[in-house]
């Protein structure tokens, strides 16, 4: 039987992993809120042009949905990333996901003002580049490092 050996430092990976959780949370709420407020129902995804100009709240719905749905978009690469890159360097890989965490927020704080024009702050623009590209080329360094060893 095979054994998985992590890191020491990996359970700071597992943390910033879950620490996204409630990013989707927050704005999954925020989702539902402004649904409810714009009377978008279920199963819309969106609401329509004519909708938003007659209604402020539907727009703000298009919104919040539109940096949720984003967020999902992006998930994923950013959880395969990190692990990858949490098998050689753990406190790296943590630290990047936690910035992309953040500038997440502060993403959508931004775009749920009604203004998609302030979802790219002045923070949350260097935040996400520093967290993407470091867990972009580290999980490839990472990737490169296991293969090399033969792990």
């Amino acid at each position: 039987m095979s054994t998985i050996h992590v890191p020491q430092g990996f359970s700071y990976v597992t943390a910033s992993l879950v620490s996204t959780m409630f990013l989707l949370y927050g704005q999954s709420s925020l989702v539902s809120k402004h649904r409810k407020l714009s009377g978008i129902q279920y199963p819309r995804l969106y609401a329509e042009k004519a909708e938003m100009e007659a209604n402020p709240a539907a727009h703000l719905f298009n919104c919040v949905q539109r940096a949720h749905q984003n967020t999902l978009e992006n998930v994923t690469q950013m959880y395969i990333m990190t692990v990858v890159l949490g098998l050689t360097h753990p406190k790296l890989a943590a630290s990047a996901l936690a910035a992309w965490t953040a500038s997440r927020v502060l993403y959508t704080m931004g775009y749920a003002t009604g203004e998609p024009k302030k979802r790219n702050s002045a923070l949350s623009m260097p935040l996400y580049g520093f967290a993407f590209f470091t867990l972009f080329f580290g999980s490839m360094y990472s990737s490169y490092t296991l293969v090399a060893a033969g792990v």
